[in-house]
């Protein structure tokens, strides 16, 4: 793993996600390298090369501070092309080190990540006004996990960071995504109430983004599911169970895209 000590010139930058203003970013890279990661083909980075380096941001701290002095106040989300709290977060600490300033100026924050790691800084994360702690999630089977994110918190854990920010308060969500093809409409059921079981009141659905390089990494695991991974009925029927069920439940399900 090669880590870069980098400056950055900005800290925020404009989102059209749903419910962001602004995306803030600590690193560049991931040490997680998940297969299906679409954000090498975002960033134009050689699928080969995701997953072994880290340019890690260390004025951005500082950056933000001065940013956040003249920004019109917007929801933050932290990170939409790189986790927050990968295993480099454990040295630097630059999201906390950022959380602190976006409390310092009151701006809200959505976090979304795979890291347990993110419980460190719940003294921190509990003192803002409007916040989200959002985990994400692609299937219940940790040994299927194992095969697509290997280097990510377990299911179990990721399951438990919801429980312990939702029993404080915190408003917690999962990132339903990318839905696993190994996953029928029947589970699906299980695994809402498994995600309200343990605290989420709100689910963000998305399905598999097959940019080159990720449809070749799903398949080569997945090889049985090969038609189920291109089939268009397949997720929509899961998509329609999925909302069928969170209406059913009072649970509110938007689409990630």
């Amino acid at each position: 793993m090669k880590i870069r000590e980098v400056k950055c010139k900005t800290a925020l930058s404009k989102s059209n996600l749903p419910g962001l203003d602004y995306s803030l970013n600590p690193y560049r890279g991931c040490q997680h390298a998940c297969a299906y990661c679409y954000v090498p083909n975002v960033l134009r980075i050689k699928r080969n090369e995701w997953g072994s380096f880290v340019d890690v941001k260390t004025n951005i701290p500082n950056v933000l501070s001065k940013e956040l002095r003249t920004k019109k106040p917007g929801a933050v989300g932290i990170s939409t092309v790189t986790d927050p709290y990968q295993p480099i977060e454990k040295k630097y600490k630059l999201t906390r080190y950022c959380l602190e300033q976006l409390l310092r100026y009151d701006f809200p924050v959505c976090i979304q990540t795979k890291s347990d790691l993110i419980l460190r800084d719940q003294d921190l994360i509990s003192k803002f006004p409007k916040v989200e702690v959002m985990m994400s999630i692609g299937t219940l089977n940790d040994e299927e996990r194992k095969m697509l994110e290997p280097k990510t918190s377990s299911i179990q854990n990721r399951l438990d960071v919801l429980q312990q920010y939702s029993d404080i308060g915190i408003e917690t969500s999962v990132f339903f995504g990318p839905i696993y093809p190994t996953i029928k409409t029947s589970d699906i059921p299980t695994i809402i109430d498994t995600f309200i079981e343990y605290g989420a009141t709100e689910i963000m659905v998305d399905k598999l983004n097959l940019k080159p390089g990720i449809k070749e990494n799903v398949t080569r695991v997945f090889l049985p599911y090969k038609n189920l991974i291109e089939n268009v009925t397949y997720h929509q029927q899961l998509f329609h169970e999925i909302m069928r069920v969170c209406k059913e439940k009072n649970m509110k399900a938007v689409y990630a895209f």
